[in-house]
């Protein structure tokens, strides 16, 4: 007899609902010092729950939170899953203009901000449709700020008054329901949004759970911001899917990062190789006690050998993983201890526990191991597709499968090797940087003629941008005129750190610069 198949009514705000019943005084999240309790943390999202139902937002509306790292986030994370709303989080270090473009494409109807945001809020409020009582503003720790606008609503009058009790949405939340838009950065221009559901969320805590033997008595290390996948998705959900206890600050600091591994007796620690080269720079690790540790994590931009050298040596005896994933299907994959030998021939890992990768040509097929490739995948994984943009979607997601763009090849273990990122991005500092961004701003410059952006080795980002500019007839650019022109238009981490003047590049037959001449005469210098 044919069964009827039906969608399944649940969502990830569970996770934090059932945790505050089975271990309400249990340490979710220390962060900044500050002890909260799994109790704690679920009657704070049911206080934003229940306001976000008084103010009328149902499920399907797009919420926003524009803050440095804080128990906030999870505050409206865990508040959106419940009531099936959708959570943007943006990145702090954006401009006023690459917000607006963000909160636009999202059709966001709400914004939390912290102070410190104030100002630029404030300027791009006309340009955006968030209805006046749907600005909520936050106090942060970060010194002088302005004190709450009129315009918006202080985060402690919610605190003081909203209920804690479960919430009730409007309408039943189901598991492929939209949970959260994750913003890649844009390969032309304008960045896309990653939409997740709260199925794939769940997919990615199992993944993980797995991959880190990650149970309840862990203290799992993580600085990563919230913004970013790796953040919310690698490391806080699955945390507190587990039951264990996250251990984080507003921000990055390295001598804190050292510090909190004895301070807290951290079991995992997540770190990107930016942060790792930071932390190693403080000569703390030579007084740090670290045999707590159970699991280090590399991840980020290319890894050295050396540095992976000088985590082995830093940890003794401890497994030091490296993995790869992307906004679109995070978690797709995770290099098992029993390869950890070929991390050093740039090894990045095996298809995971919910994705199924394999190696294509252009033309759609298979290719044999040992041959280079477009990496696809397939699985739970994976993203809905792009947020407004269905041309990007089908041609990212074809029948099916994911079209990652990362080009690689495997061994004979089915190991996984990246040869070249897509469409040219360079990570900076854990950050992606797509050069056409940074390309279609500069060649507004009256003084450029043509221009392309790669990334080169930096000793302390892991990479940086070098734009490569044909100045017009006669003309000559500076660096400093660069960085004035981007300025106000472009975050500064996505800056260029170099320029080189030419007077011609290399094109194809199709008069398409060729990137890959660029970076062989000038990507390896430091």
């Amino acid at each position: 007899m044919d069964r009827k198949i039906s969608r399944i009514k649940w969502n990830i705000g569970k996770l934090i609902e059932k945790r505050s019943l089975f271990s309400p005084e249990k340490i979710a999240l220390i962060f900044d010092d500050l002890q909260y309790s799994y109790k704690d943390l679920n009657e704070r999202s049911n206080r934003l729950a229940n306001y976000f139902m008084e103010i009328g937002l149902k499920k399907g509306d797009t919420i926003s939170v524009l803050l440095r790292d804080s128990p906030e986030i999870l505050d409206s994370y865990f508040a959106a899953a419940k009531l099936g709303l959708i959570f943007a989080p943006l990145n702090f270090r954006l401009t006023a203009r690459e917000i607006e473009y963000q909160l636009n494409n999202s059709e966001s109807r709400f914004l939390l901000f912290h102070d410190i945001y104030t100002d630029i809020i404030n300027s791009l409020r006309s340009a955006v449709s968030i209805e006046p009582d749907r600005y909520v503003y936050l106090a942060s720790v970060f010194g002088d700020a302005p004190s709450c606008p009129q315009w918006a609503v202080n985060m402690n009058k919610i605190v003081e008054k909203a209920s804690i009790k479960e919430p009730v949405p409007d309408k039943a939340v189901y598991l492929d329901d939209p949970l959260a838009i994750i913003y890649t950065s844009g390969t032309t221009g304008d960045p896309k949004g990653a939409l997740v559901s709260h199925e794939q969320t769940f997919f990615k805590c199992f993944h993980n759970n797995f991959e880190f033997d990650l149970n309840s008595n862990d203290i799992f290390l993580s600085q990563l911001p919230l913004f970013h996948s790796g953040g919310l998705f690698v490391s806080a959900t699955p945390v507190i899917a587990q039951g264990a206890t996250l251990l984080m600050r507003n921000s990055f600091n390295a001598e804190k990062f050292v510090e909190d591994i004895e301070k807290y007796r951290a079991t995992i620690i997540f770190g990107l190789t930016t942060m790792w080269r930071f932390a190693f720079q403080t000569g703390k690790f030579d007084t740090t006690d670290v045999s707590s540790v159970k699991l280090v994590m590399a991840g980020g931009e290319s890894k050295s050998a050396s540095l992976f050298e000088l985590l082995d040596r830093t940890f003794p005896g401890i497994y030091v993983m490296t993995g790869y994933g992307q906004t679109e299907n995070s978690n797709m994959m995770f290099l098992p201890k029993q390869y950890a030998h070929k991390r050093s021939q740039g090894c990045v890992g095996l298809s995971g526990y919910f994705a199924d990768m394999w190696i294509e040509d252009g033309d759609g097929r298979e290719l044999p191991k040992g041959e280079i490739g477009e990496i696809i995948s397939t699985g739970p994984n994976m993203m809905m597709g792009y947020w407004n943009m269905p041309e990007k979607t089908a041609g990212t997601i074809i029948n099916g499968n994911l079209h990652t763009g990362d080009l690689a090849y495997r061994d004979e273990d089915g190991c996984f090797y990246l040869v070249d990122r897509a469409k040219d991005m360079y990570r900076s500092g854990g950050e992606n940087v797509y050069p056409a961004e940074i390309e279609n701003l500069l060649s507004l410059h009256p003084k450029i003629f043509n221009v392309a952006v790669i990334g080169v080795p930096d000793e302390i980002w892991g990479e940086s941008g070098m734009a490569i500019i044909i100045p017009h007839k006669g003309e000559i650019i500076t660096k400093e005129e660069i960085d004035q022109f981007l300025k106000g238009n472009l975050a500064g981490y996505k800056f260029p750190k170099k320029i080189k003047l030419v007077k011609e590049f290399p094109l194809t037959s199709s008069g398409k610069v060729r990137k890959v001449v660029l970076k062989e005469k000038y990507g390896l210098a430091l």
